[in-house]
Formats: C-alpha cells, sequence, structure tokens
C-alpha cells in the first residue's frame, strides 16, 4: 500500500457513502495521497425515451449544483484539517465515466461501497460495482457498510 499516492472514492449520495468518504479520507490523510471523491449523475436512462416532461438545460444545472453541494457536504463532514479534495461530478454511464477518470488521474486504489443496495438505490445507481469491479484497473478496497444498514433497519 505504500505505491498508494491517488486514491478515489466512489459516492453515490446514499445514506451509505458517508463510511465510503470516511474511509477514502483516512487512507489519504495515512499515506499522504491525493484524494478525489466522484459521483455519477446517470443520463443513460433519458436517451431513447419519449419522456412526457422537458427537461430544460437551466433546471438542469440546478440540480448538477445541487448534487455538487450535496457530495460536498458529505466530503466536509469526513475530511481532515488541511487536506485536499477534489470533487467530480459527471454525466453519463456511472460505469465508463468512473473507469475514464481512473485512467485520467491515474488512480492507484478506488474505494467503493460494498453493501446490498435496495430497489429504489439499484433503480437509482444500478448495480454498478460489479461492472466496475469486472473492469478496474486498479486496486479496489471495498468498505462494508453493515453497521449503517442496520441501524437503518432499526429505526425502521
Amino acid at each position: 500500500m505504500e505505491d498508494v499516492k491517488r486514491i478515489l472514492a466512489v459516492s453515490w449520495i446514499t445514506q451509505y457513502c458517508t463510511e465510503t468518504v470516511r474511509s477514502a479520507v483516512t487512507l489519504a490523510s495515512k499515506y499522504d495521497a491525493e484524494l478525489f471523491v466522484i459521483h455519477v449523475v446517470d443520463t443513460a436512462w433519458m436517451k431513447g425515451w419519449n419522456l412526457p416532461m422537458k427537461l430544460n438545460e437551466e433546471e438542469h444545472q440546478r440540480n448538477l449544483e445541487r448534487t455538487k453541494g450535496d457530495l460536498n457536504t458529505v466530503i466536509n463532514r469526513e475530511k481532515k484539517e488541511g487536506m485536499k479534495i477534489k470533487t467530480i461530478v459527471k454525466e453519463g454511464d456511472p460505469v465508463e465515466e468512473i473507469l475514464k477518470v481512473i485512467e485520467k488521474e491515474k488512480i492507484d486504489l478506488c474505494v467503493l461501497r460494498a453493501h446490498e443496495e435496495s430497489r429504489i438505490e439499484h433503480f437509482m445507481v444500478g448495480g454498478s460495482n460489479d461492472a466496475i469491479i469486472r473492469r478496474m484497473p486498479c486496486s479496489i478496497l471495498l468498505v462494508r457498510c453493515e453497521r449503517i444498514k442496520k441501524a437503518a433497519r432499526v429505526k425502521a
């Protein structure tokens, strides 16, 4: 792990991504590595559909800015004093966009959440972890988010 100098945390901005970001921040701090946190807005479902609503560019930009704000909120809760973290918000197919960032930024380690997603999460972010893992050109750390998952079940 001494060779880890660039870490990418994949955030889906769900209740489970805080643990992923926390783990990535800890590793980046320990190994004095650069940290990137990415969230991909999946727009693939919008292509080829005849939707009854019209999504205008202004509204779309507001949604992207809100997503960036949500991601920064998660990161700011976890980051350590003086630590620089680059946030990346992309649009498109999550697997393709994440793999492009890994290649472009020369990422050494990718941190992903590892839990069974709910049906709504699967619909919103898909089963992308499996597809990412199969094509991953770098090392992977899967963060088990069981503790958070159990807490959510107890509240329900």
